[in-house]
């Protein structure tokens, strides 16, 4: 149990630092949206069920909708450009 703990806290380490790094603004939403996900994996090895939930619901759920619906209004997804 502590290796797969260590592991999730080595994955998070990474995806902050490649959300920091990358120039591409669809791979931080994705990179992001994994964040996410393997945070609400880690509130659950901490038996915390609401809040795995809750960011499950909110990191994953609604923010990244909101990023999507963000880059589609700044013409940034690909086919939503008006010529």
């Amino acid at each position: 149990m502590l290796l797969l703990e260590n592991m999730l806290v080595i994955f998070l380490i990474l995806c902050a630092i490649a959300v920091s790094v990358t120039r591409n603004l669809m791979v931080s939403v994705i990179i992001f949206m994994a964040y996410s996900v393997v945070m609400s994996i880690i509130w659950l090895l901490l038996e915390s069920p609401d809040l795995a939930i809750t960011e499950a619901a909110v990191g994953a759920g609604v923010t990244s909708v909101l990023f999507f619906l963000t880059l589609k209004k700044v013409h940034f997804l690909k086919g939503t450009r008006d010529e």
